[in-house]
């Protein structure tokens, strides 16, 4: 949801960019340093149960590492590899404040709401890789109602609301956050699932494949191997009538034969 203020939000950064580059410091190191101060302002000072300091800590840094973007524009460094790393620390920053905020509350004996929070750090992992596996797939998944930004601000204002001594409002802001991840996860699966439906539906049917000659083959033999036999057979059965008459005229001759010579032999 907050995604459409980050062109107004870049339009205000741009110029502190440009301040912060005339220093050197690269766009990289910003992300670096930003993603360590998170880190000890959330397990240094929550698993303490001081999370009002440890809120103005995480707050700092964060504002410190939204100019990396910046800085990479003002000085032409945009990369691959410093997006890649701009990502991979923003999961890591996000694990060590739910981290924080569940150690502190499991300490101080509030074990359902420790384990809220526990839930709430999963989901946040479903939601950013739901959208980062979407995109290497090739499809967009730019929604939900409860981003990285919207998660963010709400969890630290509620925490350092509660380190002020305001009740309950760290309990209803995990389960609130708890509810809209889990909605915010379904809104992109829903989402990924009807682009692929939609590029299945358009994608052309495979042709069917052709027969191979292999195939082919066996149908040919049996109606080959049948002529033959046929021609075969007829052959065998004029062989066989033309022995008969052969053998039949035969027979007769030497019957003749021997009438004759029984006839001009002398008699006694």
């Amino acid at each position: 949801m907050l995604n459409k203020v980050r062109p107004a939000l870049g339009r205000v950064l741009t110029p502190v960019g440009r301040t912060v580059a005339r220093t050197g410091v690269s766009p990289n190191a910003i992300t670096i340093i930003g993603t360590a101060g998170v880190l000890a302002g959330a397990l240094g000072f929550f698993p303490r149960g001081e999370f009002f300091w440890g809120v103005l800590v995480i707050t700092a840094f964060v504002l410190f590492d939204m100019l990396d973007g910046a800085v990479a524009r003002v000085t032409g460094k945009i990369s691959k590899w410093g997006a890649f790393l701009d990502s991979t620390m923003d999961r890591v920053a996000d694990a060590a404040i739910f981290s924080g905020v569940m150690i502190g509350l499991y300490r101080d004996g509030q074990e359902q709401l420790a384990g809220v929070a526990l839930y709430c750090l999963v989901a946040g992992v479903v939601v950013s890789y739901a959208k980062a596996r979407a995109e290497g797939l090739g499809y967009t998944c730019n929604v939900g109602i409860a981003e990285r930004a919207e998660r963010l601000i709400v969890i630290l204002v509620a925490t350092g609301l509660d380190g002020l001594g305001v009740p309950y409002v760290l309990t209803v802001a995990l389960w609130v956050l708890a509810v809209l991840s889990t909605v915010t996860v379904g809104q992109r699966f829903a989402t990924v699932r009807a682009q692929a439906l939609a590029d299945t539906e358009t994608r052309p049917a495979a042709p069917a494949p052709s027969p191979s000659p292999k195939a082919e083959r066996p149908r040919e033999r049996p109606s080959e191997n049948a002529s033959e036999n046929a021609a075969r057979d007829v052959r065998k059965a004029a062989r066989r009538d033309g022995a008969k008459r052969a053998k039949g005229g035969g027979g007769r001759r030497k019957w003749h034969v021997r009438k004759l010579d029984s006839a001009s032999e002398p008699r006694p």
